[in-house]
């Protein structure tokens, strides 16, 4: 098997919560008063071109939240939509460690709108961990689409059997198996240790399997 050179991470679903999914649109919604009928037929129409870096934050609240009254602003929605991002300490945990080693190129592979995606590179430390930031709103497509695993490829100048995909996502994990990427599904961070070794990136045990617990 190639030795593996770079490694890509999604964010949401392995080293935070989701930023923007149905479990966090519920939440703030609910918080507000939101219809959510309504909002996910219009957040449906747009979502697509918000993720891709063609519409900003405040345009796609103008057309999901915004077009009608609300008793509430623009940035006390925003304000609660960050909110909902948390980290994963343990995966994050495991990302320094295969980034401080140094023998391998980290970068992020990600759907996500600009505006929430700085929020949670710059709440999660995020640029002392990766060199490269291959995310849906700065290249313009998004993920299942095999091109935007080339466009990671060709970022890092690596061939496909030289590279891992972390995606707590099936589809999107099917697109880069189709492109000869190495694969893993994430579950947890004690298991992520041990997948990673499985394809051939150095990382210590964990804790608990060190403790023999």
């Amino acid at each position: 098997m190639a030795e593996i050179r770079a490694v890509f991470w999604d964010i949401g679903g392995v080293l935070a919560s989701n930023g923007w999914d149905r479990e966090q649109r519920r939440a703030v919604l609910q918080q507000f008063g939101v219809p959510a009928d309504e909002f996910e037929e219009r957040h449906e129409l747009v979502f697509g071109t918000f993720e891709r870096g063609h519409m900003t934050l405040d345009e796609y609240l103008d057309r999901t939240v915004f077009s009608r009254s609300q008793n509430f602003s623009h940035e006390q929605f925003k304000a609660a939509m960050f909110a909902q991002s948390k980290p994963n300490p343990e995966a994050l945990a495991v990302a320094r460690e295969v980034s401080a080693s140094k023998k391998y190129i980290c970068a992020t592979l990600n759907n996500e709108s600009r505006e929430l995606n700085l929020y949670r590179i710059e709440q999660f430390g995020l640029k002392e961990i990766f060199t490269v930031f291959v995310s849906s709103c700065y290249v313009g497509m998004r993920k299942p689409d095999e091109a935007m695993f080339r466009l990671g490829l060709d970022l890092l100048q690596v061939p496909a059997a030289e590279a891992c995909m972390i995606d707590d996502r099936a589809l999107n994990l099917e697109s880069a198996k189709q492109l000869g990427i190495h694969i893993i599904e994430f579950k947890s961070a004690d298991r992520l240790r041990e997948q990673l070794r499985e394809v051939g990136v150095e990382v210590r045990p964990a804790m608990s399997a060190v403790n023999g617990d």
